[in-house]
C-alpha cells in the first residue's frame, strides 16, 4: 500500500480518522433522497475545511466516514462543522424551515472516532461492507426471535 501524504504550506501530513455518528433517537431517517443528498453535502462541507472523505457509507441509522483532516483542525471541529451545517441544510431543504431554531437538531451530540494507521484497508472494507453485515444481523435476529 502506498502512503499518500498531503501538504499544506509548511507541513506534510497524513491524518485519517474513522468516524461514526447517528441521527437523534437513532431513527432510521437516512433513506431515499435524503441519503443520496447527504453524501454530496458531506463531501462539500469537508472540502470547505480542506478535508477529504476517503470512504463513506450512509446506513439507514448511522454514518460511517473515513476522513483525512489537516493538522490545523481538530477532529471535534470538523465533526461539529459537518454535523451542524448538514443539520441546517436538512432542516431547510427537507423540512421547509427558513430559519434555524435553537434546540432542534438532526444528529446526536456525540460521535465515535478512531485513528487509522496501518489498518486503513481493513477500515475501508469494513465501511464498504457495513450495510451487508447489518442485513445479515437483522436476518439472524429474526430467525432467533422466531425460534423463541
Amino acid at each position: 500500500m502506498d502512503i499518500i501524504q498531503q501538504t499544506l504550506k509548511h507541513s506534510v501530513w497524513e491524518y485519517k480518522y474513522h468516524i461514526v455518528w447517528i441521527p437523534k433517537y437513532r431513527k432510521k431517517k437516512l433513506y431515499g433522497e435524503l441519503r443520496k443528498y447527504l453524501g454530496e453535502i458531506f463531501h462539500e462541507l469537508a472540502k470547505q475545511k480542506e478535508c477529504k472523505i476517503e470512504e463513506g457509507h450512509l446506513m439507514s441509522d448511522h454514518v460511517h466516514m473515513l476522513i483525512s483532516i489537516p493538522p490545523k483542525y481538530s477532529v471535534a471541529q470538523i465533526v461539529g462543522f459537518i454535523k451542524g451545517k448538514s443539520a441546517i441544510t436538512i432542516s431547510r431543504t427537507f423540512l421547509g424551515r427558513r430559519k434555524n431554531f435553537t434546540g432542534q437538531s438532526f444528529w446526536v451530540r456525540g460521535y465515535h472516532v478512531s485513528t487509522v494507521g496501518r489498518d486503513e484497508e481493513k477500515i475501508r472494507k469494513y465501511i464498504q461492507h457495513q450495510e451487508q453485515e447489518d442485513r445479515r444481523l437483522d436476518k439472524l435476529s429474526i430467525v432467533l426471535s422466531c425460534r423463541l
